[in-house]
């Protein structure tokens, strides 16, 4: 395939090569060989600001408690950074055989983020995903231009950054400290032939937080890959009663990622 990044062609050596994503920074993860050998390379452009180190470093964290890729190599050059990673079985929960199926992949969604909060180890986590730490990082990007200003969405008309920090500025009360996934949707969430969850994967901002900053986005997402009505069955599923405030403050918050 042409127009590869240099660093995929060569992790590819030959192998075919399938852009399977695109990002709106220019990054790309695509899917090399076939099955039942297939690896997957993320990368993300320099001028992104993205490093995909800190991600390798929390799928070595988090392999031994909790299905997720097998990191097989990692770097960066002046273009970018990538990373990659063994395939794992299954499918994502919003392909269209699950987008098929609401009931089974919605269910499996909220089983399987409860899973994953049960298996992290809270006190080894060296990674954090709290509210304070993402508003620090909000404000530094305001400051130095990677935000614009008036594009973070609402409800209503679109909020200044500035707005949506005021906003921000009192979190709700940790309901219960997780390791969090920090991107609870849909396609990160891998499912078997027969509907179970068995593995999540982009684990970028994975961190400690309060479990409803994963699952606030995770209720959101589902509404979105499979139309209203979804948002309970998930919370059913993973075991835990609605928690308005906590839903609409995380909500808030998620949208500027």
């Amino acid at each position: 395939m042409t127009g590869l990044p240099s660093a995929v062609a060569a992790v590819a050596g030959g192998r075919p090569v399938r852009v399977v994503w695109r990002n709106r920074l220019g990054g790309l993860t695509c899917e090399v060989g076939t099955r039942p050998d297939r690896w997957f390379v993320k990368w993300a452009p320099a001028a992104s600001g993205a490093d995909l180190a800190g991600e390798a470093a929390r799928l070595r964290w988090a392999e031994p408690f909790t299905p997720v890729p097998r990191l097989i190599g990692q770097g960066r050059d002046e273009s970018g950074s990538w990373l990659v990673t063994a395939a794992l079985p299954g499918r994502d929960a919003a392909s269209a055989r699950w987008r098929a199926r609401p009931r089974v992949a919605v269910r499996a969604i909220g089983e399987g983020l409860r899973a994953l909060h049960e298996s992290l180890p809270v006190g080894s986590c060296p990674f954090s995903w709290s509210a304070e730490d993402r508003r620090a990082e909000l404000r530094r990007g305001m400051e130095n231009g990677r935000l614009d200003p008036m594009w973070w969405p609402s409800p209503g008309p679109p909020l200044h950054v500035r707005e949506a920090l005021d906003l921000l500025a009192a979190p709700p009360p940790i309901d219960r400290l997780v390791v969090c996934h920090g991107d609870s949707c849909a396609p990160n969430t891998l499912l078997t032939v027969n509907g179970r969850w068995s593995a999540h994967v982009d684990l970028g901002d994975l961190g400690l937080a309060d479990r409803w900053a994963d699952l606030a986005i995770a209720t959101w997402n589902v509404t979105l890959n499979y139309g209203p009505g979804w948002e309970g069955l998930l919370l059913d599923a993973y075991g835990v009663a609605p928690d308005a405030a906590r839903t609409t403050y995380y909500r808030l918050l998620g949208r500027c990622y």
